[in-house]
C-alpha cells in the first residue's frame, strides 16, 4: 500500500504514530483536493509531514465550523483551548488521544518547526469563533497571517530550502491561498453569517454586507459588487506574484508541489474572472483538464528525479 510505503520512507514505524499520519491523510484526501494532488508531486518521506500540518488545521476549523448545531461561541473557544492545551503536552513528550496532535507534534521534532507558529494559528481559529467581519484590510491581514501564513511558514522546513530569504515568499504564498478561498467561497460565507472581504475596500466601491447579502439571495450580481471582486482578485493576484519568487528557493525536488499548488489555486482567480464575478451563488472550479494538464509533467519531472 502507498500509504505504508510514505511512512516507512519517512522512519515512521511505530504503529500508533503511523495511525495518526494515516488519519492525517484521510483529512486531507477528503478535504484537500487541490492541497492533496500537490503533496503527490513531494518525495514519499516528505509527505506524511504535510498531511500532518494540514490534518491539524483541519481540525481545528472543523471545531470552529462543524462542532455541532447547538454548539456555542463558548463551547468552540473551549474546544479550541484543549486543542492548544493538547498540542502543548505533546509538544512536551506526553502521549494523547488525539491522532493529529499525534501526527503533528512528531512532525514538529523531526523538521525543526518553530512550534510558535501554532499560537498565531489558533488565534485566529478562535476570532472565527466570534468575528463575523473585518473592517479594514489590515484588520483581515492579521487574521489571514494567523490562518495561513503560518502554515506556509510550517511547511518550509518540511520542503527545505537551498537559500537564505524564502520566509517572506512562503507566508505570502499562505496568503494567497487564503484569499483566493475567500474570493471563491464568498456566498458560503455569507450563509455562515461571515465576510471575508475588507468593508473599508467594498465600501469604495459602495458595497456593504447588506449588497452582498441581497445578491446572494437574488442571484444577480451588482456592478458595484463585480468592480469590488475585481479590484480584489487583482490585489491577490500581486501576492501571487510576490509568492513566485519563493519557488526557486526550495529543494529541487519540492519545487513542483509547490508549483502545482500555486498554479492550480491561481486558477480559480482566473475562473472567478471567466465566470465575471459571479461567485456569490455559485462556486467556480479549475476543470479536471486544467488540474491534470497541470500536475501531470510535475509528476513526470519528479518521478524522472527521484530516478
Amino acid at each position: 500500500m502507498r500509504e505504508p510505503a510514505e511512512l516507512a520512507a519517512a522512519g515512521i514505524t511505530d504503529p500508533a504514530l503511523r495511525r495518526a499520519y494515516l488519519a492525517c491523510r484521510e483529512l486531507n484526501a477528503a478535504h484537500g483536493r487541490t492541497y492533496f494532488l500537490a503533496t503527490r508531486l513531494l518525495t514519499a518521506d516528505r509527505r506524511p509531514a504535510i498531511h500532518a500540518l494540514y490534518g491539524f488545521a483541519r481540525y481545528a476549523d472543523e471545531i470552529v465550523d462543524d462542532l455541532g448545531a447547538g454548539a456555542s461561541v463558548a463551547d468552540r473557544e473551549a474546544a479550541l483551548d484543549d486543542l492548544g492545551l493538547t498540542l502543548v503536552a505533546a509538544l512536551e513528550g506526553q502521549a494523547v488521544d488525539l491522532p493529529v496532535v499525534t501526527a503533528v507534534a512528531d512532525t514538529v521534532r523531526r523538521h525543526g518547526i518553530d512550534q510558535r507558529l501554532f499560537s498565531p494559528f489558533l488565534t485566529s481559529m478562535r476570532m472565527d469563533t466570534h468575528v463575523t467581519e473585518y473592517a479594514t484590510a489590515a484588520a483581515l491581514d492579521e487574521y489571514v497571517f494567523g490562518s495561513a501564513a503560518v502554515i506556509g511558514l510550517q511547511v518550509l522546513p518540511v520542503l527545505g530550502t537551498v537559500t537564505e530569504g524564502a520566509e517572506e515568499p512562503a507566508a505570502a504564498l499562505g496568503r494567497a491561498f487564503q484569499l483566493t478561498n475567500f474570493l471563491r467561497d464568498v456566498g458560503e460565507d455569507l450563509d455562515r453569517g461571515r465576510v471575508y472581504l475588507p468593508l473599508d475596500e467594498l465600501g469604495a466601491f459602495g458595497v456593504d454586507r447588506a449588497l452582498l447579502e441581497w445578491c446572494r439571495t437574488h442571484r444577480v450580481l451588482d456592478p458595484r459588487v463585480r468592480r469590488a471582486l475585481a479590484h480584489l482578485v487583482a490585489r491577490t493576484q500581486a501576492i501571487y506574484r510576490r509568492a513566485a519568487a519563493g519557488i526557486p528557493m526550495l529543494a529541487p525536488e519540492s519545487r513542483d508541489c509547490v508549483r502545482c499548488a500555486f498554479e492550480l489555486y491561481g486558477g480559480i482567480l482566473t475562473e472567478i474572472q471567466a465566470a465575471d464575478y459571479d461567485v456569490l451563488y455559485r462556486r467556480v472550479r479549475v476543470p479536471t483538464r486544467r488540474r491534470v494538464a497541470v500536475a501531470l509533467p510535475g509528476l513526470v519531472r519528479a518521478v524522472a528525479a527521484r530516478r
